[in-house]
């Protein structure tokens, strides 16, 4: 069974072609994320890489930023927005995805079953040892995130959306506003602030986790993980491992693996 596998990204989808043994047979290919981005033009994106991958393929996997539930769209960050990560939210667009069953609907479009996931858990699926708790953090355009004990995937929580400090302001001025996760460790935060100075959130990040999940493992993946300055990555505990952003497409022919 070959597996259409498509890594959907706020700014990029990444897609490949794989055999059970998880090799790749066609791609890696990657396009711009279109914007605006109504469900039915994923899709049709969705379609067209798989024929151009040429079409060998009996199921898809699919990972999107948000959280997903079976295949449905509880919520997703960027595809509600006007232009893509940052910009404003449409609310028209924000109502044709929420709670939209995509993978549904992608199955539709490619004439296959389809499994869709939160794009973290997919990048998970492709680095986890399947033994004990195993945690998956990605660094992109925001912070995703993942885990799972004993090989099985746990319900899916938006880290991304918590509250990682409290931004103090001049009394007076207005009140103070929560920095999230993904304002503190975002693509935008390394690009304003240095590698040097983001390499220490990631450090901030992974202490302040720690107490949350005790981990047995955790991956450091997506994008940015290529990023972290190596001073930091010498901090880093034993139990903490930066895996290739290559891992997603691999994860998605693990999902379907008993």
């Amino acid at each position: 069974m070959n597996t259409l596998v498509v890594d959907c990204g706020g700014t990029g989808i990444k897609s490949a072609i794989l055999n059970d043994d998880g090799a790749v047979t066609a791609g890696p290919v990657r396009v711009p994320t279109p914007y605006p981005l109504p469900p039915t033009l994923l899709a049709a994106t969705i379609y067209q890489i798989g024929v151009e991958l040429g079409g060998s393929f009996e199921r898809a996997t699919i990972g999107m930023p948000g959280m997903i539930r079976d295949g449905v769209v509880v919520y997703t960050p960027h595809y509600i927005t006007v232009s893509g990560p940052h910009s404003a939210v449409d609310p028209q667009l924000a109502s044709l995805w929420d709670h939209l069953d995509f993978g549904q609907l992608a199955s539709e479009w490619l004439g296959v079953p389809v499994r869709v996931l939160n794009d973290a858990e997919l990048h998970g699926f492709g680095v986890i040892t399947g033994s004990g708790l195993e945690l998956v953090l990605t660094f992109g355009t925001g912070l995703g995130s993942a885990w799972y004990y004993d090989g099985e995937l746990a319900p899916h929580l938006e880290i991304s959306h918590a509250p990682v400090r409290i931004q103090v302001m001049t009394p007076g001025v207005g009140r103070p506003h929560p920095v999230t996760f993904d304002q503190y460790i975002g693509d935008r935060a390394l690009r304003e602030v240095g590698v040097d100075h983001w390499s220490d959130r990631v450090l901030v990040i992974v202490e302040s986790l720690w107490p949350v999940f005790r981990w047995d493992r955790l991956y450091l993946g997506g994008g940015n993980a290529g990023k972290i300055a190596p001073w930091a990555l010498g901090r880093l505990p034993e139990t903490v491992q930066v895996v290739p952003n290559e891992a997603a497409l691999t994860g998605g022919a693990h999902v379907w693996v008993p």
